[in-house]
């Protein structure tokens, strides 16, 4: 039997105008002012963890938006995100371990990815070519090629594409930046970044065992290299192994460096150097514990410092960025941003500019919009792609013990082909992902 389309179904059946729509298995009233189904915008979730849940629980605030579908290999993740959907009064979606099988769906319009940054590209890549708008959580992927074969699925099969680094969407910021581009501050001669999170959990080393029940742990490890379960190598802890992620400088540095080239020229570094050191609280990471990297751009410099378990702080700032003017410093984190006068040149007065509160509805909303209208929105994977390739050099010139000489216009690391072979990865078969030099 063919089926048939729910919009379609819903128009034949005149319940619309009875004042019922239909929700999955069950029936609900129309709320006031709820928009027509003609209008919703039917989303999928992909990876429902604590951050795919947070996604969705703000997508859901959103009249027009109906979630019908999850994908997780946990089943423990999909009851959270069916529970998310289920509070928001929401039709209680359907769940799958596959992703594909979403994709393969002609109600969804728009996909939400927020698994491992290992299954970021092959989801994205796949939904654009299925012909899905992506919302993908930062960073964009766990090398610079992959962020390329996402950036090209994007534009090749014209999809309207977010990465979810919201502080683009951050209205403090964005009055900062403008600050800084109107040459008040003159002209820049040092950025920086830093992130010293004394809340991390702890990571100590656990024997390998056997994978929770109802994990697909196989379909997790998708393209990554085959590996024995590792608790510590799974869900939030995944982020510090080179498997699956960039450690600390991907995970915060993306989100930091998106908030410093708000203000900054997008041009490509000459070279990147790198040192760092184990985590120092626990012994299990792979990734630097502590890690600092030096940027050197054609009309500046740029520094990135984290200190994983620590809580010292610059100006009394656990974590934030700054901009170094001729008239003076700007500081910034999400509590808001002040300017510190230059003594000798004092053009500038001490100000405080207060936080502008969470950010990401606000990115989601543009991301909602932008769907509507076809526009690209305001942190499109051009631009995701730039920040989180900063990010990867970063961690390219660290493990490679090396100064990193960098062809942006190539994307290729000059005189160091370990490096070099860093910027893609080979897959495990039989993954593989379209568009990419390397997989």
């Amino acid at each position: 039997m063919k089926s048939v389309s729910r919009r379609k179904f819903v128009k034949q059946s005149g319940w619309l105008a009875g004042g019922l729509v239909a929700a999955g298995p069950f029936l609900r009233v129309a709320r006031a002012n709820e928009p027509a189904p003609s209008e919703k915008l039917r989303i999928a979730l992909i990876g429902s963890g604590a951050m795919g849940c947070g996604d969705l629980d703000c997508f859901l605030g959103f009249p027009e938006i109906e979630c019908v579908a999850i994908a997780d290999v946990d089943e423990s993740c999909l009851a959270k995100g069916v529970e998310v959907c289920e509070k928001r009064e929401r039709r209680r979606p359907e769940t799958v371990k596959d992703f594909r099988r979403v994709l393969d769906r002609k109600d969804v319009d728009a996909v939400v990815i927020a698994t491992p940054d290992h299954w970021h590209a092959l989801p994205s890549v796949m939904a654009c070519q299925a012909g899905k708008d992506v919302y993908v959580e930062k960073p964009l992927a766990t090398t610079i090629d992959e962020g390329r074969a996402m950036l090209i699925a994007a534009q090749r099969h014209n999809r309207v594409a977010q990465m979810g680094s919201q502080w683009r969407s951050c209205r403090h910021m964005l009055e900062a930046a403008e600050f800084i581009k109107s040459g008040k501050l003159g002209k820049i001669r040092l950025a920086r970044a830093w992130a010293n999170l004394d809340w991390m959990p702890r990571c100590s080393a656990q024997p390998d065992g056997t994978p929770p029940a109802g994990v697909d742990y196989d379909f997790w490890l998708g393209p990554a290299p085959e590996q024995k379960f590792n608790p510590n190598r799974f869900h939030f802890n995944f982020r510090w192994y080179w498997d699956y992620a960039g450690g600390l400088m991907t995970d915060w540095g993306v989100h930091l460096l998106n908030m410093l080239f708000l203000a900054l020229p997008t041009e490509q570094p000459k070279s990147v150097t790198s040192i760092g050191t184990p985590h120092l609280l626990d012994d299990a990471w792979e990734t630097p514990g502590t890690q600092s990297v030096t940027y050197e751009f054609p009309s500046f410099n740029l520094i990135w410092e984290h200190m994983a378990g620590y809580a010292t702080t610059i100006n009394n700032h656990p974590w934030g960025v700054a901009w170094y003017g001729e008239h003076g410093i700007i500081m910034m984190n999400d509590a808001g941003w002040e300017i510190l006068p230059e003594r000798r040149n004092a053009v500038l007065d001490p100000e405080k500019h207060k936080g502008s509160g969470n950010p990401r509805p606000a990115h989601v909303r543009n991301f909602l919009d932008c769907i509507k209208t076809r526009q690209q929105p305001v942190l499109n994977l051009e631009i995701g792609h730039y920040l989180s390739t900063l990010a990867h050099l970063g961690n390219l010139a660290f493990r490679s013990g090396a100064k990193i000489q960098w062809n942006g216009e190539k994307e290729r690391v000059i005189g160091n082909r370990t490096a070099d072979e860093w910027v893609g990865r080979r897959y495990r078969k039989p993954w593989k992902l379209d568009y990419a030099r390397r997989s």
